[in-house]
């Protein structure tokens, strides 16, 4: 049978590298003053896709995080049973 070994600090180390590349994702919305005064068709698609765009990112923001928090939940749970199997 193999062994694998878990480097729980590396992991955890990648983990909070990720977690704060995260915090510099970002995507801004444009203000109608970017816009000016242009009311042609297109701007209006555009306008309409930037938003779908922004509802996008926070929308994975939000799925990254959670895929963090989960995937850092089970290296500390690996760790744990780790621990409990050495002690046994």
């Amino acid at each position: 049978m193999g062994v694998i070994k878990l480097n729980h600090e590396a992991v955890t180390s990648q983990l909070k590298k990720v977690s704060n590349a995260k915090g510099a994702v970002s995507f801004s919305a444009l203000s109608a003053s970017d816009i000016g005064k242009n009311t042609l068709d297109i701007t209006q698609k555009w306008q309409q896709q930037e938003q779908e765009i922004q509802q996008l990112m926070t929308e994975y923001i939000q799925m990254l995080t959670k895929s963090i928090e989960d995937t850092q939940a089970n290296v500390d749970l690996l760790k744990q049973q780790d621990e409990a199997m050495a002690r046994s």
